[in-house]
């Protein structure tokens, strides 16, 4: 890993989310190097030239949060980064961070793979309106070690677990959903007794990574290949169709809360 500290004039940036007003990315790149990230895109406008996964930039701020500025607001960490990646073990810029936030009057979203989340429960169980998303898309520990170098599954399963008995708004984000790969109802049956709302959200292969998840495949499930062909060549949306009806028709049976983010590039763009 290559890494730099850099300083920033401020933490806050204005979100073009359509669930928040502002996002706060304490580091630019990650070390999880998801195969499937879409954050890769970053690098368009950082400059670096190295491999996504394999650069972080740790930022630091002199500038105190304007704590005026997000009363009644939404504020997400982070869209583009983890903030809880394993440099944040060292930097403790998330946890600063989140001192800042203390008392606050605003929703605070935070999204992780991390165990690591857990180290701040202190400040998190002080924060007034906090949600914590946690993203699952498997239980098969192989498949999640081909795609991501973060927390194990049963380690972000343990988290949200302990999130919940501490009386924190748990989120299980089973994102990327993979076409025929992804176990989603063994994933909630898993985990429904401690999460509140579960996150769908359908792959979306997109840039560079396109080719390196068909290829996965080919290699790794060649049975799925020419399913993975019709999505994502054929522009075929059966799958996802039959699918989106199968989670709401399970949901809805089982008093299950959930919000369905499928074309989620189609609702951001709209």
């Amino acid at each position: 890993m290559k890494e730099k500290i850099i300083e920033v004039n401020d933490y806050l940036t204005v979100s073009k989310l359509p669930s928040c007003d502002y996002v706060i990315n304490p580091y630019v790149g990650c070390p999880h190097g998801c195969v499937y990230c879409y954050a890769s895109f970053m690098k368009r406008f950082t400059g670096h030239e190295e491999e996504w996964g394999t650069f972080i930039d740790i930022k630091k701020s002199k500038k105190q949060l304007n704590r005026k500025k997000l009363e009644g607001k939404t504020l997400f960490l982070s869209s583009v980064t983890d903030c809880y990646n394993e440099y944040e073990e060292k930097y403790e810029i998330t946890r600063d961070i989140l001192k800042q936030l203390i008392d606050v009057d605003c929703d605070i979203n935070i999204s992780t793979k991390s165990k690591l989340i857990l180290r701040d429960i202190d400040i998190l169980k002080k924060l007034k309106k906090l949600t914590i998303a946690m993203s699952i898309n498997t239980l098969n520990e192989e498949f999640k070690n081909d795609m991501d170098k973060a927390s194990s599954i049963r380690d972000r399963l343990n988290t949200l677990k302990r999130l919940h008995e501490e009386g924190i708004y748990t989120i299980l984000f089973m994102s990327p959903i993979f076409p025929y790969i992804t176990e989603w109802k063994d994933i909630i049956d898993e985990s429904r007794e401690y999460i509140d709302m579960y996150w769908f959200e359908n792959l979306n292969l997109r840039g560079s990574y396109k080719i390196t998840i068909l290829d996965y495949i080919k290699n790794k499930y060649p049975e799925h290949y020419e399913g993975y062909l019709r999505i994502y060549k054929d522009k075929d949306n059966t799958y996802w169709e039959h699918l989106k009806a199968e989670l709401f028709s399970y949901c809805l049976d089982n008093g299950i809360q959930f919000v369905n983010y499928f074309y989620h590039d189609k609702i951001v763009k709209k």
